[in-house]
């Protein structure tokens, strides 16, 4: 089957091989999206998952816990990469990524099944670690896999664009995840979504799985896969040819500190950081967050298939570095103008615009105790809605006292901003979803084309998913960080703090790539 499948793909018509790539275009990035959305649904629920799988007594550290374990899932991406990566240069990409591919799915299911914290402890974030550990594993095979065997699908002089293709899934998959829990949100009232409602995003990824597994499962081996494997030319070690070999070797290292780092920071900065950053430090109600972001995400996605076009004819270097070095510039300046923009100075309060009740309910614990919640919304004239609680915990003789002085309350706010703010916002995160594209469109083909056929899945797979495993995947965390440590210094603009580690990633990584990378692409054809 191999020899004929290879020869039979190289007689075909230009207009044939177009058609043929379609089709393995759809198969592969409708698996790749899947598996993206899988993952995402968990860092856009990070705030619900906090109160649900952590302890309930410490907000911050759950929150910050809960995005541990979300970069966890990305630290682990690199030996998930070894393991598929070596599977897929032995054995065929076929197979590889459709293990991946239920190995992905079953463990989001689950994800969904686990009781909370309340129902069995610390046994909770332990299932929750161990089904995100899976997650990476399994992710850290399947893009290796997806963009190797489109790649070798592609005319060396198309494969830009071609694998640009399997780049969008990743923001389609982020994008969907959004649409599904915006979805779950409207159809439910919020004490159903917070009760059981957000397992919903989790349980529907099993469909969508086994709509991909059995189309999947009707693919053929990559060309020029089979061509090596009938005549006898792929690797029997893998591993030992890609890292062992110091020749090999330079080029893995090139791939990761002179592209992929730098990419790994700026997709997770326009991607995650931007959501995590709205939600938490300027504190607008995450259900507008989510439309904001799902708005920028869609205008840009198409970019990722411009910009792997366009490196077609300028060269991936000059794409990808122009790319970091204008996030590298914008990059303060764009989160400064966004923490401003809910600003309440210059802001009028509207005509009757301050509401205050108050509301009691028994505390779980505490019988002849009540949990007093002082409710404040404040409307101001442009449409900018502010909500603050204040829970206080209310004994029969008034406020609980601790230590000689009333109990400190919890205090919650969110904002709703105006429209103009909103599509003010949804312009500035846009920009970095550019930034994204910039990076990120054109950095499959740039990998695929490193490395011969025999140990490309190992090869650029490993360098792909430390950049963004570990540099972009540990963002949302180390940022999150940041920014509380320069609140609690109280520098004028703790706000911005966060963004030092993106930018100095993507800096490291933009002089060794403008030093070392060639801008010629290497169209490496097998």
């Amino acid at each position: 089957m191999s020899e004929n499948h290879h020869e039979s793909y190289e007689n075909m018509t230009e207009k044939q091989k177009n058609r043929t790539i379609w089709s393995v275009i759809t198969a592969s990035s409708l698996g790749t999206l899947i598996e993206w959305y899988d993952f995402y649904i968990f860092g856009s629920l990070a705030i619900v998952l906090a109160t649900k799988f952590f302890p309930a007594d410490n907000p911050t550290a759950a929150f910050l816990s809960t995005l541990a374990t979300f970069a966890a899932g990305f630290v682990v991406r690199p030996f998930g990469a070894l393991f598929f990566g070596r599977l897929g240069d032995i054995i065929g990409r076929k197979y590889t990524f459709l293990v991946t591919l239920l190995i992905m799915g079953f463990s989001t299911f689950l994800i969904g099944c686990i009781p909370s914290y309340e129902t069995i402890g610390f046994l909770a974030p332990v299932l929750v670690l161990i089904l995100r550990l899976l997650q990476g594993l399994a992710l850290g095979g399947e893009y290796g896999g997806a963009a190797t065997y489109v790649a070798e699908y592609a005319q060396p002089h198309r494969r830009g664009y071609w694998t640009s293709w399997i780049q969008t899934t990743a923001t389609a998959g982020l994008f969907i995840s959004l649409i599904v829990i915006l979805i779950t949100k409207n159809t439910l009232s919020p004490e159903e979504f917070d009760g059981w409602g957000w397992r919903v995003p989790f349980w529907i990824s099993i469909l969508m799985v086994g709509v991909s597994y059995i189309i999947r499962k009707n693919m053929k081996e990559s060309p020029l896969f089979a061509k090596a494997k009938s005549e006898g030319k792929t690797s029997k070690n893998p591993l030992k040819e890609s890292f062992g070999n110091k020749f090999n070797f330079k080029f893995v290292l090139l791939a990761l500190f002179g592209a992929a780092m730098g990419q790994g920071v700026i997709w997770y900065t326009g991607q995650f950081y931007a959501m995590s950053f709205m939600q938490k430090v300027m504190n607008i109600d995450s259900t507008q967050v989510d439309y904001l972001m799902a708005t920028a995400l869609f205008l840009g996605t198409p970019f990722f298939v411009f910009f792997g076009w366009l490196s077609d004819k300028i060269g991936r270097k000059a794409v990808m570095m122009t790319g970091m070095l204008v996030a590298i510039l914008a990059y303060r300046p764009i989160y400064d103008s966004m923490f401003k923009s809910v600003s309440l100075e210059n802001k009028t309060v509207a005509t009757s615009g301050i509401t205050e009740k108050r509301t009691a309910k028994i505390h779980k614990d505490i019988a002849t105790d009540s949990l007093v919640t002082f409710h404040k919304e404040t409307l101001y004239t442009d449409g900018t809605l502010i909500k603050k609680d204040s829970i206080v915990h209310w004994s029969p003789g008034g406020p609980v006292i601790k230590d000689g002085k009333a109990e400190e309350p919890k205090i919650s706010q969110s904002v709703t901003v105006s429209d103009s703010t909103k599509w003010y916002l949804v312009f500035l995160v846009f920009i970095q979803v550019i930034f994204v594209t910039m990076v990120y469109g054109p950095i499959a083909a740039f990998l695929v084309e490193m490395f011969p056929v025999r140990i490309r899945y190992t090869s650029m797979s490993l360098p792909y998913h430390i950049g963004n495993g570990v540099f972009g995947g540990l963002l949302p965390a180390v940022a999150t960080y940041l920014v509380t440590t320069g609140k609690e210094a109280g520098h004028a603009t703790w706000y911005l703090e966060g963004l030092w580690y993106p930018i100095g990633v993507a800096t490291v990584c933009l002089i060794i790539g403008l030093i070392y990378l060639k801008n010629k692409n290497n169209n490496l054809h097998d």
